[in-house]
């Protein structure tokens, strides 16, 4: 029976993509394409998700890309313009499970501890998630097994009695390497029909 849903944030949740914020600063898909791909990347992003602070990633990237420091200081200094509006149905959904059942929402999310706390005062979603735990403050990132088993541990769940839902396949089976159901997120429609036929 499951008793716990925990959901992850970007992409979730809400939209988080860096094209929102260079596609306007080069103002050429093709470079802000390379940029994204090969200089603020996602293995580099993942570093601040685990902990490492802003000030010394920007640093440490402006001294390997020193022809792209601007684009880089942008990064930090307007990362918030990275973000986009909530995931479409996702509120409705979450509110409709916390009046039905679920009073306690859990996130997990791979993120930065210094972005996520202007994030979650600014999108209204947020305000209906309990207990969070962030990568950025744990220094584990998903599919890591220690960063499901600390949020298992630290709010007393059983795994075979928890969903976690994720836009990355990696992280939800992550999840279900632990015993934890998992289930992909694709849209807030299909996500209430995998729900309904987990937990009627």
């Amino acid at each position: 029976m499951i008793k716990n849903i925990v959901f992850d944030f970007g992409g979730v949740l809400v939209d988080w993509n860096p094209h929102y914020l260079f596609d306007g600063y080069f103002n050429d898909i093709e470079k802000s394409n390379w940029f994204i791909e090969n200089v603020c990347n996602t293995e580099w992003n993942a570093q601040m998700d685990k902990g490492k602070p802003f000030a010394i990633a920007v640093q440490e990237r402006i001294a390997e890309f020193p022809e792209y420091e601007g684009a880089i200081r942008l990064y930090h200094k307007e990362w918030m313009k990275t973000m986009g509006e909530e995931i479409p149905g996702m509120y409705d959904l979450i509110k409709s499970l916390k009046e039905n059942g679920f009073p306690v929402i859990y996130g997990l999310t791979n993120w930065s501890g210094e972005t996520l706390p202007v994030v979650l005062k600014k999108y209204p979603i947020f305000s209906l998630i309990d207990n969070i735990v962030c990568s950025g403050d744990e220094k584990l990132l998903k599919p890591d097994p220690a960063i499901y088993k600390l949020l298992l541990e630290r709010y007393n769940l059983k795994a075979e009695e928890s969903v976690f839902i994720d836009d990355r396949l990696e992280n939800v089976n992550g999840a279900i390497a632990l015993g934890m159901k998992g289930i992909l997120f694709v849209n807030a429609e299909k996500l209430q029909k995998d729900l309904k036929e987990l937990i009627g």
